[in-house]
């Protein structure tokens, strides 16, 4: 990270510039540490367990024990070996040093920022109290009577005092940042008692020497330099350090700040990541897609490195499932990357390729399953059963987040192959026109504590994490969530951005569940990443609103309504539902709801009643999708009247929340929840031809292709793609997860989805699999869907119009017509005004989408009297259908066929 920093912002000059080598007492003891076979040593254990964190630090000098009553008298202990005990109705044992404390009155930045506490007493340290010395050790808050006895005691959430009292850490030095000269190494470790970093000649051997970093009290930071050329060496830290409930522990633990690693992150690397040794052939040089004008002209197709290449016959085995899979220009993957790119496709997302905590960089396997019954459940048996050890997991599991995963390497040893196999990737990609977006996960860590895949929480120990009124780590994201509201977790994540910006060419990022972030953290992340890379740097996010942070408890939020004017996209849920019908999360009967693509109301499917009513609402809210999601647009509603967006509902909440369209990213399928194909199964009448199935499919990603802002699709949802009815293939292993570039085959009804996430709906999804024979696309169906796809892009592409830059755009442009409460609400028709727009080509553009499995007669009479011909695109394209639709300009009347995707002009 120190290279990016470097390029960034001025390194400031240490306080302490040398390296010390540990003095011959200690040199033993920690070089021991360095090769012992274990990741921690208790130097000094606690007594008894933790108690419960129930305090605030609201700064430096300031406690807020919430719920806590005024009276008594209030005391915080220190004990510098962790040997503190509180006992009610004795007076606190164990204690080296003790102090009183004060009533007093929050700050008022303090108490702004931690408005969420429940009321309770603020208590004030006295003048000169060593309370950053302290926190190196264990310390106590006690309520005390008057003999001194504990009415109640607890530990304190620090992190408040930590940002307070170390504010220059904000601008100190991490990470190891290396020339031929030196090394110098610096980590945030305010807490800490000692610190030394082992160096290692290689990712296995015994250790080679050992140093002891020196500390600056004004950052809390520790740092040293090695003299002599330290590239392509590794290290560690052992970090000695208080640990709540365990005691003072001598942690040895990789640098958080690592650019890469050796096999399975055992060691950090050495890295310049500047050295032309890290850059693979034509690095310095190689071309890059010229800069997008807006975040709306973004069209994004989402892919797993593993999925990309792993079934993909034309790639050498040896790189299938690899970064150097994308290498190979001649690949079938790589052939069907470019198509798309020349139709209009701008963006290739990677799901995770940041270090994974979770999957086996060495001795993976893949099972071979056997051949099964569709309905089968003998395929997920076998792949679960190796779940753990196979080479398989999205991987939302982040271990570091700022070096390249090491299992999608050659070499996952040695941490120059992986760099340089990451940039092969990211440079082969952009010579094939495409950017390239990195999916991030900086809401949460796979583990916290003292758990040896924890990094961050074993060296500064409850600061990393967001805790919960008693100090328990929150998981509402299903695993360790991280507080990017404290300064240096909100540091690391701005500069791990900036990192991949500016040293690996990430062009744009997606940030997974970035609602439990901070708005001015991600608007911080934006500068960072703009300024390292030297361009603007597309950000994307999941902007739910839910947890303990939920409707800005904590703090305002980067989630859906809270991000009006940052820039900054986030995936929109409104018209995702109402196309597909339910919600994200259903199971049971609620798998069955239909949505507007898939046969509400007008081709029912047995399992779910649906009045005219709510299909008239759920065309009104597609309709909100396609203009963008804007706050302010104006639509004339089922009822007749014409309301801003923002008072149309969405199961209680505004269908509109924009203030942009590029702040509005539009979608109806991504790695998450079953794929479109997959819904249609569910939702479809069983009886559906293969044929329109894939029409169904076409109609969902026309939805994306012509809504107003960001545009962003599922890699293989133009190949049809299903995962046998999977809901959450996050671990399904390869045999869930795959994908045919060949259009032979979209392997539904390949097994019974894993029991963990699907059993408890395995009876109503087994006799859809057992029906896969009449289901299953033929090849012929999968070319339709996947040319039909590319002429899409090339109409997305083809005008400005379905790109507008601004709401008031978008409100003067584009209009609706057939809505009201006499509409037809099968046909959905969209007219832009392009008269005198940059970009436009057309004078006009009327789009119509009819999902209904017959043709529809439709009369606008405001588009009589036009000069209305099919589109350029469709007079060739993969659709021969919509060439028989037929347009009267004599009355404004239009007959669209069945299922069918049309676009007029006036040229």
């Amino acid at each position: 990270m120190a290279a990016v920093l470097a390029a960034t912002v001025p390194l400031p000059a240490l306080a302490h510039p040398s390296s010390a080598r540990a003095d011959a007492a200690d040199a033993a003891a920690l070089r021991a540490a360095c090769d012992a076979p274990g990741w921690a040593k208790t130097l000094h254990a606690a007594p008894h367990a933790a108690a419960d964190a129930r305090a605030y630090a609201l700064d430096g000098r300031h406690l807020q024990w919430p719920d806590a009553p005024a009276q008594g008298r209030y005391r915080l202990h220190h004990s510098a070996d962790a040997q503190l005990q509180a006992r009610p109705g004795q007076a606190v044992s164990g204690a080296d040093d003790s102090i009183t404390l004060s009533l007093a009155k929050a700050p008022a930045a303090a108490a702004a920022r931690l408005a969420f506490l429940a009321p309770g007493p603020v208590l004030s340290l006295p003048d000169g109290a060593p309370l950053a010395r302290w926190l190196r050790g264990q310390l106590l808050l006690a309520r005390e009577d008057a003999q001194g006895r504990v009415l109640d005691a607890t530990h304190v959430q620090w992190p408040g005092a930590l940002d307070d009292l170390h504010r220059a850490a904000l601008e100190a030095p991490l990470g190891a940042e290396v020339t031929a000269a030196s090394t110098q190494l610096g980590v945030w470790a305010p807490t800490a008692r000692q610190v030394a970093a082992c160096l290692h000649d290689t990712g296995a051997g015994a250790s080679r020497e050992v140093y002891t970093l020196r500390r600056d009290d004004a950052s809390g930071t520790w740092s040293a330099t090695l003299r002599g050329d330290q590239r392509g060496r590794y290290y560690t830290y052992l970090v000695d350090v208080y640990v709540p409930g365990v005691g003072v522990v001598r942690n040895r633990v990789t640098d958080p700040y690592s650019v890469s690693l050796t096999t399975d992150s055992r060691r950090s690397y050495l890295a310049d990541l500047a050295d032309p040794a890290l850059a693979p052939p034509g690095w310095s040089d190689a071309p890059r897609p010229r800069p997008l004008a807006a975040a709306t002209d973004m069209s994004i197709y989402e892919l797993h490195v593993r999925d990309f290449s792993r079934d993909d016959p034309t790639v050498p085995a040896a790189d299938r499932g690899r970064y150097r899979a994308f290498t190979h220009a001649g690949s079938a993957g790589m052939r069907h990357l470019r198509k798309l790119a020349r139709a209009g496709l701008t963006d290739v997302h990677l799901l995770p390729v940041f270090d994974i905590a979770t999957i086996p960089e060495a001795g993976c396997a893949t099972p071979r399953v056997p051949a099964a019954a569709p309905d089968s459940a003998s395929q997920q048996a076998l792949v679960m059963a190796q779940a753990a050890h196979d080479c398989f997991n999205w991987g939302y599991d982040p271990y570091h987040y700022s070096a390249p995963e090491g299992s999608y390497a050659s070499d996952a040893a040695d941490g120059a192959v992986r760099i340089r196999e990451f940039r092969a990737m990211v440079a082969a990609l952009h010579a094939s026109g495409l950017r390239v977006g990195m999916d991030v996960v900086y809401n949460h860590t796979t583990v916290a504590g003292q758990q040896a895949r924890s990094v961050l929480d074993r060296i500064v120990p409850g600061y990393y994490h967001r805790l919960d009124a008693k100090g328990v780590v929150e998981r509402s994201t299903c695993c360790d969530n991280t507080a990017t509201e404290h300064a240096m977790m909100a540091r690391l994540m701005a500069d791990s951005v900036a990192l991949w910006a500016a040293h690996h060419r990430i062009d744009s990022f997606r940030f997974d569940l970035m609602g439990h972030q901070p708005r001015a953290a991600m608007e911080q992340v934006q500068r960072r990443a703009d300024a390292a890379a030297g361009r603007h740097v597309d950000l994307i996010g999941e902007g739910w609103n839910f947890g303990e942070v939920a409707d800005g408890r904590r703090f305002v939020q980067a989630s859906q309504r809270s991000l009006g004017g940052s820039g900054i996209g986030t995936f929109s849920d409104r018209m995702r539902d109402a196309a597909r019908g339910g919600g994200c999360c259903d199971s049971g009967a609620a798998l069955q709801a239909q949505g507007w693509l898939t046969g509400l109301h007008y081709a029912p499917n047995g399992h779910a009643d649906a009045t005219r009513s709510a299909l008239l609402a759920g065309a009104d809210l597609v309709r909100a999708g396609l203009a963008g999601t804007l706050r302010d647009y104006p639509l004339q509603t089922a009822t007749g009247d014409v309301r801003p967006l923002s008072q149309l509902d969405y199961k209680g909440q505004p269908a509109g929340y924009a203030t942009q369209p590029g702040e509005v990213v539009n979608y109806v399928e991504n790695h998450d929840n079953p794929t479109l194909f997959d819904i249609g199964v569910l939702k479809l009448p069983r009886d559906t031809p293969r044929e329109d199935r894939a029409r169904v499919q076409l109609l969902g990603a026309a939805l994306v292709a012509f809504s107003q802002g960001i545009a962003y699709f599922h890699a293989g949802m133009d190949l049809l793609r299903s995962k046998s009815l999977d809901r959450n293939s996050f671990d399904s292993g390869d045999w869930f997860n795959r994908i045919d570039w060949e259009g032979r085959d979209n392997f539904f009804g390949t097994g019974l989805p894993p029991a963990a996430d699907n059993g408890k709906d395995w009876d109503l999804l087994r006799p859809a699999l057992a029906d896969a024979a009449a289901i299953r696309p033929t090849p012929a169906d999968i070319a339709f869907m996947r040319d039909g796809f590319r002429d899409l892009l090339r109409i997305r592409r083809s005008s400005s119009l379905f790109r507008l830059r601004s709401a008031a755009e978008v409100e003067a442009l584009l209009r609706f017509g057939n809505t009201g409460p006499a509409q037809n609400p099968v046909v959905i028709a969209g007219h832009l005004d392009g008269a005198g727009y940059p970009g436009a080509n057309f004078r006009e553009v009327l789009y119509l989408l009819n999902v209904s499995p017959q043709a529809q007669s439709l009369v606008l009479p405001e588009e009589k009297d036009k000069r209305y011909v099919l589109h350029p695109v469709l007079r060739g394209g993969a659709d021969t259908r919509v060439r028989e639709t037929k347009y009267d300009a004599t009355n404004g009347k239009f007959v669209v066929p069945a299922r069918a995707v049309v676009v007029y002009v006036v040229e």
